[in-house]
C-alpha cells in the first residue's frame, strides 16, 4: 500500500508532540540539582519537585480521552501545544517554588495528553503496512527530543554563568509554539469522523491520503464500529485481554528504569565516581545511543514484528542491568566504565520496549474504545514512572541504594521476559479492525 504525502506531514507534525515530551521529560536531570538548592528543598520535597510533572502527566493521561472523543484528535494535539508553551515560559519565569511546581505539572499534563493523542492519531491514519514505522516516528521524535534536552543542558551550563536551569526550561516554548501552529493546518482522524457519524467527510479525508482503495478502508472503519457498537465501555468483559496486555506492558516498560535513568543521568554517573561536568556530558551520549537504536527499531518494526525486538531487546535489558548494578556496588572503583552497561542498557530498551510501546497501545484496542484504553494504558505507564521517579533519589541516598534499584529493575526484565514468550501477540501488517 502507498504512503500518501498528507499522511507523511500529518504523521511529523504530530511527532512533534513526542519531541516535546521527549524534552520535557529529560530536562529535569539537568536541573534537578539546582532547583534544589535554589528553591532550598528537603529530599522529600526535591523528589516531589521532580516527580510532579509526572503526576501532571498521569492526569493528562487519563482524562484526555474526553477532548480527544469530544473535540476531535486534531484540536487536542493543538491544545497539548499550548500547554507545553505556556509550562516552559512559567518553569523559566517562577520564583517561588509553589508556581514553579503548578508550571510543571501543567507541562505533564501535556506530557501525559501528548502520550495519548499523538500516537492515537497516528495509528488512525496510518495504512497497516507502514503503521508500525509511523507510529515509532513519534518515539523516534521523543527520544530526539531527549538528546536535544540532554545536549542543550551540556552547552548551557557551559555558556551561561547565572541561573542557566531558566533557559534549559524555557527554551523549549520554541518548538512548542511552533507545533502549536503547525497543529492547526493537519487533516482530522477518518475514524473519529466516522465515530461522529460524519461519513462524508471521513470519506474525503481517505480520498485525500492517497492511498490504494480507499473505499475498502472506509467500509471496513464502519463495519468494525456498527458491529460492537459506535459507543462501548473499555471496563467490559470483552476487552479484558487487551486491558491485561496494556497493563502489563506498561507497567514492565517503567520497571525497566528507564525514567529514573533519564530523570538522574548524571547523578547515576557521578555516583559512581565520575566528575559533574563529566557526568553532563555521559548524559548526552544516552541521549544519542537513545536515539540512535530507536532509528535502528523503526526500520525493523514491520518487517521482523514487535515481538521479535521486544524479546533480544529484554535479554539486553537484564543483561546490562546486572552489570550496572555489580557497577554501583564498587561504587568509585566502577567509575568511567559504569557507561558501558548504562548504554547497552539504553540501546537494549530503544530496540524493544521504547519502539513498541506506543505502537501497541494505539493499535491493540477497537476503534470504539481506543481512545479510553489507549488513556487506561499510558496512565500505566506514568503512574509507575511517577512512582519510580519520585523514590529513586531516596534509594539512591543510602548506602548501595543505586545498585539495589538495579537488581530490582533487572529481576523486573526477566518478568517481562516471561510475558513476551507467554502472552505477547504479534501485530504486524494487521489492519487495526483486523487486530480488534
Amino acid at each position: 500500500m502507498r504512503l500518501g504525502k498528507k499522511i507523511l506531514i500529518a504523521t511529523i507534525v504530530a511527532s512533534l508532540a513526542g519531541l516535546l515530551f521527549g524534552y520535557d521529560t529529560a530536562v529535569i536531570s539537568g536541573v534537578e540539582q539546582r532547583l534544589k538548592i535554589f528553591f532550598e528543598l528537603s529530599s522529600l520535597a526535591h523528589g516531589f519537585t521532580n516527580a510532579i510533572a509526572l503526576i501532571g502527566t498521569m492526569l493528562g493521561a487519563f482524562c484526555a480521552y474526553i477532548p480527544a472523543e469530544q473535540i476531535g484528535r486534531k484540536w487536542s494535539l493543538v491544545g497539548v501545544g499550548f500547554l507545553f508553551a505556556l509550562s516552559a515560559i512559567g518553569c523559566a519565569l517562577a520564583n517561588n517554588w509553589y508556581f514553579f511546581l503548578v508550571y510543571r505539572f501543567i507541562g505533564g499534563v501535556g506530557v501525559g495528553a501528548a502520550s495519548v493523542i499523538a500516537p492515537m492519531y497516528i495509528s488512525e491514519i496510518s495504512p497497516a503496512k507502514h503503521r508500525g514505522k509511523l507510529v515509532a516516528l513519534f518515539q523516534f521524535s521523543i527520544v530526539f527530543g531527549i538528546f536535544l534536552a540532554f545536549i542543550t543542558n551540556y552547552f548551557l551550563k557551559i555558556i551561561v554563568t547565572e541561573n542557566a536551569w531558566r533557559w534549559m526550561l524555557g527554551v523549549e516554548a520554541i518548538p512548542a509554539v511552533l507545533f502549536l501552529i503547525l497543529a492547526l493546518f493537519i487533516t482530522k482522524s477518518p475514524r473519529w469522523l466516522v465515530m461522529k457519524n460524519r461519513e462524508a467527510e471521513a470519506a474525503r479525508v481517505i480520498n485525500s491520503f492517497s492511498i490504494d482503495n480507499p473505499d475498502v478502508m472506509l467500509s471496513n472503519i464502519k463495519q468494525s464500529l456498527y458491529k460492537s457498537g459506535i459507543k462501548a465501555k473499555l471496563f467490559q468483559k470483552n476487552f479484558y485481554r487487551p486491558i491485561m496486555l496494556v497493563f502489563l506492558m506498561a507497567m514492565f516498560n517503567q520497571f525497566s528504569g528507564i525514567n529514573a535513568i533519564l530523570y538522574y543521568a548524571p547523578r547515576i554517573f557521578e555516583m559512581s565516581g565520575i566528575v559533574e561536568q563529566s557526568a553532563f556530558l555521559q548524559a548526552t551520549t544516552v541521549g544519542f545511543v537513545n536515539m540512535l537504536f530507536t532509528i535502528i527499531a523503526m526500520t525493523l518494526i514491520d518487517k521482523i514484528g514487535r515481538k521479535k525486538l521486544m524479546f533480544w531487546g529484554t535479554l539486553g535489558m537484564i543483561t546490562s542491568l546486572i552489570i550496572c548494578a555489580i557497577f554501583l556496588h564498587q561504587s568509585r572503583s566502577g567509575s568511567g566504565l559504569l557507561v558501558i552497561p548504562i548504554l547497552t542498557f539504553i540501546a537494549s530498551f530503544a530496540f524493544s520496549q521504547g519502539a513498541v510501546i506506543w505502537v501497541f497501545i494505539s493499535e491493540i484496542f477497537p476503534n470504539n474504545v481506543r481512545a479510553s484504553g489507549q488513556s487506561f494504558g499510558t496512565f500505566v505507564h506514568w503512574f509507575w514512572a511517577s512512582v519510580i521517579t519520585w523514590i529513586f533519589p531516596m534509594v539512591a541516598s543510602i548506602e548501595n541504594g543505586g545498585s539495589y534499584a538495579f537488581i530490582f529493575f533487572s529481576i523486573a526484565m526477566v518478568g517481562q521476559l516471561v510475558f513476551i514468550i507467554t502472552i505477547f501477540p504479534e501485530t504486524k501488517g494487521r489492519t487495526l479492525e483486523q487486530i480488534s
